[in-house]
This record gives structure tokens, C-alpha cells and sequence, in this order.
């Protein structure tokens, strides 16, 4: 049987692992398109790593690392909110669509 404390271990060395892919990701999509760029999977990866991070500082009652992780929650959150709001208002634009007859000018993201 695995104590608590080693579960919290490899908990925090799984967060560690989840933090650590979103660089990996990056730098091969950034390889492959020839130019720096961030994909979406290296937002997910983050919030996925840094929520498993900050359960382990909870964990371990280390208030520097849980407002680190914290703060760093709402970044990558926002990254995607932002991320999400582009494609939902590129979405909406598609179906408008240009040169439409519709009322407003064609256009429903005004």
C-alpha cells in the first residue's frame, strides 16, 4: 500500500510532468511552423500542470508555491478565455459572412 505521502509525491511529480510538456509542445510546433508559436495544447498543459501543482502545494502548506500556481491559474485561464472568444467571434463572422444582405451591415461582431 502507497503511503499518503507518497501519493502526494507522485502527485506533485505528475503536475511537474504535465508543466513540463507545454515547453516540449511548443518547441515542436514552433520546429514544425518555422517561426515561434504557442498552440492551445501548450495552455491546456499548463492549466492542467499548474492545477496539479497547486493541489500538491495545498498539500504541503507551502503558501509561496500556492500563490505561484495560483496567480499562474489565472493567466493560463485567461490565455484561453481569449483563445475561445477569437474562434467563437471568427465563427460568427463565417456564418455572416461577407457581402451578406442581412441587417447590420453584414456583419454580427459589431
Amino acid at each position: 500500500m502507497i503511503s499518503t505521502a507518497n501519493a502526494w509525491l507522485i502527485v506533485g511529480f505528475l503536475g511537474q510532468t504535465f508543466f513540463s510538456m507545454r515547453f516540449l509542445i511548443q518547441w515542436i510546433h514552433s520546429e514544425r511552423m518555422r517561426k515561434s508559436l504557442i498552440p492551445v495544447a501548450f495552455w491546456y498543459f499548463s492549466v492542467a500542470g499548474g492545477a496539479t501543482l497547486l493541489a500538491y502545494a495545498l498539500y504541503r502548506q507551502d503558501p509561496v508555491f500556492i500563490v505561484g500556481q495560483g496567480a499562474g491559474l489565472l493567466v493560463y485561464g485567461r490565455n484561453l478565455y481569449f483563445i475561445f472568444r477569437e474562434r467563437r467571434m471568427q465563427r460568427l463572422a463565417a456564418q455572416d459572412g461577407p457581402g451578406d444582405d442581412a441587417p447590420g451591415g453584414g456583419s454580427s461582431l459589431g
